[in-house]
């Protein structure tokens, strides 16, 4: 499968380098594996989760994601504002990958 990738013309076609644009970044895939875990997650869990994050570089990875569709927001009318993030369909399809990675990790760490 790999093999095909090398051979393509031009790797930024491929659906690997695809991808890997999706999920690329520090937090992006910690984020997926967050809503993977708990479901529904609001912003402020999501930085006690990644600890060392900025506002801002979360803020960014979020609204990424949810222009990627890998995620769905939602915001609650009322004061103080509540915002909820859930992965969505195609985000829950992603999983399979990340979990796969998860297990690759488990077996090979040293």
């Amino acid at each position: 499968m790999i093999k095909n990738y090398i051979n393509e013309a031009n790797f930024e076609d491929t659906g690997f380098s695809y991808t890997l644009s999706l999920i690329s970044g520090k937090h992006k895939m910690v984020i997926l594996y967050c809503l993977m875990e708990f479901g529904v997650v609001r912003f402020n869990e999501l930085k006690r989760y990644l600890k060392k994050v900025s506002d801002k570089t979360l803020s960014n990875n979020l609204k990424e994601l949810e222009a990627d569709r890998l995620i769905t927001r939602k915001e609650y009318p009322q004061i103080p504002p509540k915002v909820e993030y859930r992965l969505s369909e195609r985000g829950w399809s992603l999983m399979n990958v990340l979990d796969q990675l998860c297990i690759w990790g488990e077996k090979n760490r040293e």
